[in-house]
């Protein structure tokens, strides 16, 4: 789902505020081989509470909320207006790398558009020009550059979600104008980005849920160039209920079937709630799908419509969250531990 201008530096991010090498098939370097989460470790919880620096202060505010809950999972967007800030410019990477570097069980994950322009309503024919450049090699530097800059920022580990939601109609970066390009425009990013001596980036394929406008297994890239299969899930159609969303033709099922069958990791960077309002059921069934799959994070997308903290216009399901990953209601704990929490 896309959600316009969020993402952007600008008067558009400054209203979010106010509201609270490789050619072809064939890799320049060989298979990164991430490291999995031991059986028993805990799912990183997160937050998207803001693009830049006012994101890493929340996050204090939401784990006090919670009664002291470690916030492990620290989530932000590279704007996709300009390459420059694709290459890593905006000034706000250097507080999340402070966040990240003061705990070594933390994640940084970082959304990172392939295209610049990337909500700038470009349409198909040109969309299809520009990923075949990419897949030529034309913008490989950029990703060189950002590699090397968070390399430097002393955040090798990131977690980068590349062209998330590519399956949908909205983004610069979206697959269906010409999805084999696209695969291999995806693997020479991932090939860029390795090419950068000291990195130990996962790459994170994270589609919307469901078919949208293309199948998502269509533009799957290759499990040498992904880590961690996730899924943006909102409470929309499709799926008036939330068994509708985990059953449904590309749902939550079919992504975690498709995550085992090639052994990867499974997230979920964008979720919470949308079209049928402050739904505690939702709220409680989703939560209890991630303690059950125990994915590699979770990042809930805290503002208005969507989120619980920030937004006020959600009690019942803010109650649910809240008393759901408290530290009192076990948070961490395997998914038969996990105490469902009271019905809004």
């Amino acid at each position: 789902m896309s959600h316009r201008g969020r993402r952007l530096a600008g008067a558009c991010m400054g209203t979010v505020a106010a509201g609270l090498l490789a050619t072809g098939g064939v890799l320049a370097t060989p298979p990164h081989e991430a490291p999995g989460r031991n059986a028993g470790d805990e799912v990183a919880v997160g937050a998207y509470l803001h693009y830049g620096s006012p994101g890493v202060e929340r996050m204090q505010g939401l784990s006090r909320w919670l009664g002291g809950t470690e916030l492990r999972a620290g989530h932000t967007y590279l704007p996709g207006d300009t390459w420059s800030n694709i290459e890593g410019a905006p000034d706000s990477l250097r507080s999340w790398a402070q966040w990240r570097r003061a705990r070594a069980d933390r994640l940084f994950v970082l959304n990172v558009p392939m295209l610049e322009g990337n909500e700038a309503g470009v349409p198909d024919g040109r969309v299809a020009e520009l990923i075949r450049s990419g897949a030529q090699g034309e913008y490989d530097h950029h990703f060189q550059r950002l590699a090397e800059r968070l390399v430097d920022l002393g955040v090798p580990d990131t977690v980068i979600v590349l062209g998330w939601e590519m399956n949908g109609f909205d983004y610069t970066h979206r697959c269906r104008p010409d999805p084999e390009n696209w695969k291999r425009y995806w693997r020479r990013i991932v090939a860029a980005m390795r090419s950068v001596e000291g990195q130990q980036f996962r790459f994170d394929f994270a589609p919307n849920r469901g078919s949208d406008a293309i199948a998502w297994t269509t533009c799957y890239p290759g499990d040498d160039v992904v880590d961690v299969i996730g899924m943006d899930s909102y409470d929309q159609e499709p799926g008036r209920t939330f068994d509708e969303q985990a059953a449904q033709p590309y749902g939550l099922r079919q992504q975690v079937d498709f995550a085992r069958a090639h052994g990867k990791q499974i997230s979920y960077p964008e979720w919470g709630l949308f079209r049928n309002g402050d739904n505690p059921e939702y709220m409680r069934r989703m939560l209890a799908w991630i303690a059950e799959h125990e994915p590699l994070y979770h990042s809930i997308t805290d503002y208005c419509p969507h989120g619980v903290w920030q937004c006020s216009q959600n009690p019942r399901s803010a109650r649910v969250f809240q008393e759901f990953l408290s530290t009192e209601q076990g948070r961490g704990l395997p998914s038969s531990a996990v105490r469902t929490p009271r019905s809004g």
